[in-house]
């Protein structure tokens, strides 16, 4: 099970540092074109927070995406949730509370 959350650990990874560097290039396109459009110092401003609310609202979405494939691929390698495990852990406490109940039962003379 460590092995399929650190591929997702890593495929996570990999896909912030590909929206980061996309983030990162787009800002880099846009001053080059505000510099030969010749936008005033508002216009880039009004620009650049536009392109960011749209980018932020499309990262949000990207990240949404990612975390359903997870989501889905989990649930078909049928990875157990926390709730699951915790789940597990109260029945073998409570099998474990069973047999010790019963092996005390079992030393006592007749």
């Amino acid at each position: 099970m460590a092995n399929i959350q650190e591929v997702f650990k890593e495929a996570w990874s990999h896909a912030l540092a590909g929206v980061n560097a996309a983030e990162q290039e787009a800002e880099k396109v846009f001053n080059r074109v505000a510099d030969v459009a010749g936008f005033s110092p508002e216009d880039v401003r009004r620009h650049a927070r536009e392109f960011g609310e749209r980018l932020q609202a499309q990262r949000k979405e990207l990240e949404k995406a990612i975390d359903d494939g997870v989501k889905k691929a989990a649930t078909r390698l049928q990875v157990p949730t926390k709730g699951d495990l915790a789940a597990i852990e109260q029945r073998l406490t409570a099998l474990s509370a069973k047999v010790d109940e019963l092996a005390k039962d079992k030393e006592k003379p007749i």
